[in-house]
């Protein structure tokens, strides 16, 4: 495995990672959407397989296209021609642009190169998972061995694991007392 990369096993993965982040979210009477680049819906399949989601989850965008980015999920234009979609800033922007868009508290976003071929000069395998919510948001970049459907599911599996963290993360700072003023990047 790369650094950045966990096991992701079969397809119960996604399911108990999606389950335990609807419940939380559900104990918190929070939402959640989501803006998928790569996953192209898988993300929001696997969130939506949970029962009792309707009372957390507002909906989500595909935004497969650069341009839907910027028009859809509002990614800055100039951003996308700088960098273009496979960056830790895109993703960062995806996720807040999914969670203004959709009224939610929590956004979740996915952007890289599932392959086969390399896409302007990033290699396959690079993934950026990110969130924004009520305590700020955080990217994080997998760098992602095998082929393309175990790409998408790992990046699933990683998205779905920051926004458990940063929910966690919450939840200690609330229970210590602390502010929740924005983490930042990692």
């Amino acid at each position: 495995m790369k650094r950045g990369e966990r096991d992701v096993g079969d397809g119960n993965v996604a399911g108990s990672a999606a389950a335990g982040v609807v419940h939380s979210l559900a104990q918190r009477h929070e939402t959640l959407a989501t803006v998928e680049s790569l996953t192209g819906g898988l993300l929001s399949a696997s969130i939506v397989e949970i029962a009792g989601v309707s009372a957390i989850y507002r909906g989500g965008l595909v935004v497969y296209a650069t341009e839907l980015k910027a028009t859809l999920a509002g990614v800055p234009a100039d951003l996308l021609a700088e960098r273009g979609p496979v960056d830790p800033d895109v993703a960062l922007a995806l996720a807040e642009g999914g969670r203004q868009r959709c009224g939610a508290d929590w956004g979740l976003a996915t952007t890289g190169v599932a392959g086969p071929e390399p896409q302007d000069g990033k290699p396959v395998g690079l993934v950026y998972v990110a969130v924004a919510g009520p305590t700020g948001a955080e990217v994080r970049q997998l760098d992602l061995d095998g082929g393309r459907d175990h790409v998408r599911s790992a990046a699933v599996v990683e998205a779905l694991r920051l926004l458990a963290d940063r929910i966690h993360s919450a939840d200690e700072a609330a229970r210590d007392g602390v502010g929740t003023g924005g983490a930042g990047r990692r």
